[in-house]
Order: C-alpha cells, then structure tokens, then sequence
C-alpha cells in the first residue's frame, strides 16, 4: 500500500503546468527541428546497417545520455514494487514503436516515414477518448481527425503511383505513429507518479535487451561500421533518445502539453525538407498536400483539447 501512495498523491495534486513563454516555445521549435532529423538519421545508417541492429546501439548511446542526466540530477532511481509493472508496459510499448519505426523506414522514404509518424497527436485524441478521464471526442475534434485520415490517404495513394513496394513502409510507419501515441496516452497516466528518469532509463534498457535479441534471430546480415553510421546512431542516440528525450519532458513537466505539442506538429514540415537536402528525396505535391492536412487536421485537435 506505501508503494502506491505517490502515485496516488501524484494524482490528487493539482497541475503546475503553465502557458509557454517566449523562451521555452523557442526551444520547443529547437527540439522540434532536431526530432525532425531522426528518420533522416535511420534512413542514413540503414545502408550500413539493418533496422534492429541500429536499435539496440541507438539505445546503448541515449541510455548512456539518459543515466548521466540522472546521476547529474541525483535521481532516485530505485523501483519501488507498484513500478515494475507499469515500466514493463511502458518498456513494451516503446520497443514495439521503435521496431515498426525502423522497418518500416527501411521500405519507405524518410518523407513518408516522417509523416506517418508524426500522426501521433490524431492517435492521442483519438485512445484519450476512451482511456483518459474528461478527455471526450467533441465534434471540433471529430473534424481534425477526418482531415487528418485524408492526409494519411493521400500519401498512401501517392506511394501506390510511385511504387507499390513503399505501401508496406508506409503501413508500418502508420503502425509506429499509432503506438507512439498510445505510448504518449499511456505516460500521461503514470508520469506524475514515477520519476521521469525511471522512465527513459526502463525504455532503454528494455529496448537494449530486446533489440539484441531480435536481431541475433532475424538478422543475418553483417553490417559495415562507417562513419555514416556512426554519425546517424550518436544523432539518434545521444540527440533524440538522449537530449530530446530529456529536453521533452522538461517542457511537458512545466508547460501546458497542449501547446508544446501544437508547435511540435511542424516536425513533419521540417522532416520532408531535410530529406530532400539531406537524402535527395523528392518533394511532390502529393507529400505537401498530406503534411499540410494532417497538420491542419491535428491543429483542430489541439485546439479542441484546449477548450
């Protein structure tokens, strides 16, 4: 019973959470423009390397981020015994994600990856329907989730025009976006009980684990250490898992989410033009058209949640 007090007192206390100042809505675009980079990362280190083996290093490098932040900051990191359970959901939850991430950028471009992916606030809106207390589907909300479905259509109809082969990328990356948005849903209801450092560490480490031992049965082939893919696993380690990840819920623990996560929305904008310059991908009609609906279509979300 003492081990579920603080998440009980958690619970009851009212929110800190405060509107965005100048500042911190400057580092949310930051942070926004660097998550942008991280399909254009795992795109890179995907010619050296396959999907699950850049998992498991992209986790070694943000778990080594993640534990020095948390030395740093005196963090109690030991598991009290309502913890673990909740950790394992959440450790599942996040490696799944992961995995349908990286696969599925190994069969679509970063373009359409990092526009699937980022559906995550259409899936929030949609899961805290059922799974969060006062959080309903109103009919504002209605209306951004159905100009965000046509968004996700567009692109899949633009991937049967140029290759049907992308279709199943762009399955696993819609996959990926839906889990990451239960993951979101899911931490919304354990965070104020359990120390965020406890959080990134469990993903880690549960990811670690079973990364090596996915890849180990599935993988056979070799991989090529070159400084391309070390570059794309310390960005995807050391800048997202590590300092993004950091630097995240600093802003969600202050500031209203609402709002961090409406400027967060201009990550696919930024993602499809890092991979043109980055990568030499395309820019067509079709994958602005879908970026600007579900853009559109996640704004009315926010700014229903808002009300």
């Amino acid at each position: 019973m003492a081990d579920s007090e603080p998440l009980q007192e958690a619970q009851e206390r009212p929110s800190a959470h405060k509107p965005l100042t100048p500042a911190a809505a400057l580092f949310t675009l930051f942070l926004s423009i660097l998550w942008s980079g991280n399909s254009i990362a795992i795109k890179a280190g995907l010619d050296d390397a396959p999907a699950l083996r850049i998992g498991w290093m992209r986790f070694i490098a943000g778990g080594v981020v993640i534990l020095a932040w948390a030395i740093y900051t005196r963090a109690d990191l030991r598991i009290r015994r309502s913890e673990w359970t909740p950790l394992l959901i959440l450790g599942v939850f996040f490696s799944v994600q992961i995995a349908f991430m990286n696969i599925g950028l190994a069969h679509t471009t970063a373009g359409h990856g990092s526009v699937l992916n980022g559906t995550f606030p259409i899936w929030v809106a949609v899961l805290a329907h059922f799974f969060v207390r006062g959080d309903r589907m109103s009919p504002l909300k209605a209306i951004g989730v159905l100009i965000a479905y046509a968004g996700i259509l567009v692109l899949f109809l633009d991937s049967l025009g140029l290759d049907s082969g992308l279709l199943l990328g762009d399955a696993f990356s819609l996959i990926s976006g839906f889990l990451l948005g239960a993951r979101q849903v899911y931490n919304s209801r354990i965070v104020q009980g359990i120390h965020p450092a406890k959080l990134l560490i469990a993903q880690a480490v549960f990811g670690i684990v079973t990364f090596v031992i996915a890849s180990y049965i599935f993988e056979s082939q070799e991989y090529v250490w070159s400084s391309r893919l070390l570059y794309a696993v310390l960005y995807q380690g050391v800048v997202i898992a590590g300092f993004g990840f950091i630097g995240n819920l600093w802003l969600l623990q202050r500031y209203l989410p609402s709002q961090v996560s409406l400027i967060s929305l201009s990550q696919p904008a930024f993602a499809i033009v890092a991979a043109w310059v980055v990568l030499g991908e395309d820019l067509n009609s079709a994958l602005w058209l879908s970026v600007v609906l579900i853009i559109i279509g996640a704004g009315f979300v926010q700014r229903a949640s808002r009300r």
